[in-house]
């Protein structure tokens, strides 16, 4: 009698990523890169989380814009709509839905001592809206829905997290087990990308100096002229060292796009000057961004396959979301129609 194989089932990710602008090179060295391989690992769920970005006033004609470049950007990176479920947020009506209905599993005082809606206020203050307060329930139900067991997470998400499993918790002590708590999962460390002309401070997308950004679409001689005018030192020699912070930033770039280590670099670069490693650090992150890039570019053509895929990702999202929707309807008591 042949022995019955177990497969084992992969846990399942869940990963949301707002449409705010095109990823910076620090997204793609930090995250993205990785993002590939991490589906093979995990049964992944991405999502473009414009129901949040509404957070703060959008121009619609943009969101609609940034919303199908990010999809193409996810795809242009390597993630494949028949590995992984890519869906738009606002295409699956559950996790509005989850979201209300998690508000009021959520207490005031949590949401008031959440750190990110007190930043946020602050840099917005002529906005200060009802959906910036109750952000961390709408996070929640994105997380809940889809039964994630683990949830990749910076530093400034942590907080987040541990609010969503709070309300899991809060809920499953009512209910029973209706939610599977997700864990943190901190990803292989990606490079720390700092910016250009403030290497102190991360590379970020509203950097107010455009030149400290390098954005995934930027074409190949405006990369170049990024690079060619990073911040360094007056030291003139390419090394690791603390006080260095301009020369650290371009190795850990370098490193990050080429695999050498900080040793081969230095060993490589020795007696050359800041020009001729500025220049190499250009072309090398030039040479990575190419297929990335041409991919894009290929899917921003073809809108109708783009929207094939955002089709099927929110069928199959939606189908998974409405087992957990509809098994928490009931538990609270609504009537089924």
């Amino acid at each position: 009698m042949s022995e019955e194989i177990k497969v084992e089932r992969k846990k399942r990710s869940l990963s949301l990523i707002q449409p705010t602008s095109i990823p910076t090179l620090g997204n793609y060295l930090g995250a993205m890169k990785g993002w590939a391989s991490f589906q093979d690992d995990f049964d992944t769920i991405f999502g473009i989380a414009d129901l949040h970005s509404i957070t703060v006033r959008q121009d619609p004609a943009k969101l609609r814009a940034q919303t199908t470049q990010l999809y193409a950007m996810l795809m242009a990176v390597g993630l494949d709509p028949q590995k992984s479920i890519l869906f738009v947020q606002s295409h699956v009506p559950q996790h509005s839905q989850l979201g209300w209905i998690l508000n009021c599993y959520t207490q005031f005082g949590e949401l008031n001592r959440m750190t990110q809606f007190k930043d946020k206020a602050a840099q917005h203050a002529d906005n200060v809206n009802a959906g910036l307060f109750t952000y961390p329930c709408l996070m929640a139900a994105d997380i809940l829905l889809y039964q994630a067991d683990v949830v990749p997470v910076g530093a400034d998400q942590k907080q987040h997290l541990e609010i969503t499993r709070d309300i899991a918790e809060r809920f499953n002590g009512v209910y029973g087990n209706v939610f599977t708590v997700p864990e943190p999962y901190i990803p292989k460390a990606g490079a720390r990308v700092m910016s250009l002309q403030n290497p102190t401070s991360k590379m970020s997308k509203s950097d107010p100096n455009p030149k400290g950004t390098v954005h995934l679409t930027d074409e190949p001689n405006v990369i170049m002229k990024k690079f060619k005018s990073a911040i360094t030192d007056s030291e003139m020699s390419v090394h690791y060292a603390e006080g260095k912070d301009g020369i650290n930033n371009l190795m850990t770039i370098y490193s990050a796009v080429t695999g050498d280590s900080f040793e081969t670099i230095e060993h490589d670069f020795s007696g050359k000057g800041y020009g001729d490693f500025k220049k190499a650090v250009g072309e090398a992150v030039v040479a990575e961004l190419e297929p990335v890039q041409k991919r894009y570019n290929e899917l921003l053509q073809d809108k109708k396959y783009l929207q094939e895929c955002w089709t099927q990702g929110a069928d199959t999202a939606s189908r998974l979301a409405n087992r957990t929707l509809t098994k928490v309807m009931k538990k609270v008591g609504f009537l089924a129609k």
